[in-house]
């Protein structure tokens, strides 16, 4: 099992810093004191996780061009266990304890406008809980995620306990593509926000590089095959922590439709994903400890196998 595997088959968000134990110390003690526990729980990990450690290593090493401090490792393993501890408190009390500012905000009004269906894709970076927050200010923006529920169990018992609504509009990324899809396409013809992650790629996707951050990266292709067939706006979003209790949720049209000829499928999803990383490499370098891949990310395996259970490219799903 490769090194990215062995992390992506980790319960995410749960087995990293203990997220059960804060979550009981944080909805009971109050945020104030949960956030005093993170700096003894990151050290915890800081000294006991070496794969962790030298991949952040490694990761700010890039952004800053230089060896990493100890210092700056820990800012980046606690700005992760902070995102997580907030995810706890916003699904479970929302926005009121936060300042969330927005930009772009626009791009979706006038999707809505028209009635049409949009595609948000994020990162692994910052808190994509704070996205949420948008749907709860505006009732009349139906956001619904894709997450894989098999993966990362932690964090689907957490959407149950927590808001038990939020989690009824999870699109569940561990069907096969068709349902994936299908699924897709109904949301984004109820004139819904469909969310997503499109760093990341599964175990069995096919993958592709680009640039990023000084060496070639791969990055899934699916999301781009998915845009593709759906035919609605493509935003990309980004919920970058701000530290204390501060976040900037920003939106970036990305595409008003995404087009894939058959015959230039591989040229034209280079330009797709290079495009992306480039604007991921942007917010890197403006929130440099929200980057939360702590696994060489550079080192994965571009997987040979065709993606054929994902609507295939050419085809389109009505909406």
């Amino acid at each position: 099992m490769s090194t990215n595997e062995h992390w992506q088959n980790r319960p995410e968000g749960g087995s990293f810093f203990g997220m059960w134990v804060v979550r009981t110390i944080a909805l009971h003690g109050g945020r104030g004191l949960a956030r005093a526990c993170l700096y003894p729980i990151t050290l915890y990990f800081y000294l006991r996780r070496k794969p962790e450690r030298v991949a952040s290593q490694q990761y700010l090493q890039r952004v800053f061009g230089k060896p990493a401090t100890a210092r700056q490792v820990f800012r980046h393993m606690h700005s992760y266990a902070a995102t997580s501890l907030d995810r706890i408190f916003l699904l479970a009390r929302g926005e009121k304890q936060f300042q969330i500012e927005t930009q772009g905000l626009e791009l979706l009004d006038e999707s809505i406008a028209r009635g049409q269906g949009v595609l948000l894709f994020g990162s692994h970076q910052g808190s994509f809980e704070a996205l949420r927050t948008v749907g709860v200010r505006r009732p009349d923006m139906s956001v619904r995620v894709v997450l894989d529920k098999q993966k990362t169990p932690a964090m689907t018992k957490l959407l149950e306990d927590l808001a038990p609504d939020i989690g009824a509009n999870v699109i569940d990324a561990s069907q096969d593509g068709t349902s994936i899809a299908l699924a897709m396409a109904e949301a984004c013809q109820g004139g819904a926000m469909v969310a997503m992650l499109a760093d990341r790629g599964r175990g069995h996707e096919v993958l592709r590089y680009a640039d990023f951050l000084g060496s070639p990266a791969p990055f899934p292709i699916s999301p781009w095959l998915l845009a593709h067939t759906l035919q609605v706006p493509v935003v990309l979003c980004f919920g970058l922590y701000l530290g204390g209790n501060r976040y900037r949720v920003v939106f970036e049209a990305m595409a008003e439709r995404v087009e894939i000829p058959r015959k230039e499928r591989g040229p034209a999803l280079d330009a797709l994903i290079s495009r992306y990383a480039q604007r991921l490499e942007h917010y890197v370098h403006v929130a440099p400890y929200n980057w939360f891949n702590f696994y060489d990310f550079w080192q994965q395996d571009v997987r040979a196998t065709a993606v054929h259970d994902v609507a295939a490219v050419g085809e389109r799903v009505q909406v």
